[in-house]
């Protein structure tokens, strides 16, 4: 059987998420992310992708885009930050695929960023990593 991921690390300068097994690299996938400027998500509708440690919470496989693992964002420092800053954090960060009906775009949405703050992989791979990543898994997202 394969082998499952323990840990997800996203790398948004590369574009890359990487699923880890111990010290060990299964897969890299290029990803795409929020349309938003650089820098951690800061409230909603920023189009930013957090920056932290969170941890994949849910699944859903009813989900508008096609499959989607649920990101726990906010956390509690998000929380805070937003609450000092009187905005409201946001959340429904996800890992995706492409919207229903838009999986023929297939490779070229990996050539821009479109997502509101959510990763973005093509249809194929999410299928994949939602049989390699358990829910709980933790995920680190690095600028």
């Amino acid at each position: 059987s394969e082998q499952k991921a323990d840990r997800i690390v996203v790398v948004k300068s590369n574009h890359t998420m990487s699923l880890m097994a111990g010290d060990r690299t299964l897969k890299v996938y290029k990803v795409s992310l929020g349309r938003g400027p650089s820098g951690p998500k800061e409230h909603a509708g920023d189009n930013k992708t957090p920056e932290g440690e969170y941890v994949i919470d849910q699944k859903n496989a009813k989900s508008r885009f096609h499959l989607a693992l649920h990101v726990s964002y906010p956390n509690a420092e998000d929380k805070k930050r937003a609450h000092d800053a009187g905005v409201d954090p946001g959340g429904a960060i996800m890992i995706h695929g492409l919207e229903n009906g838009l999986g023929w775009l297939g490779p070229i949405q990996h050539d821009m960023d479109w997502t509101e703050g959510c990763i973005a992989v093509s249809n194929s791979q999410i299928e994949e990593i939602w049989r390699l990543v358990p829910t709980g898994t933790p995920i680190e997202i690095k600028p």
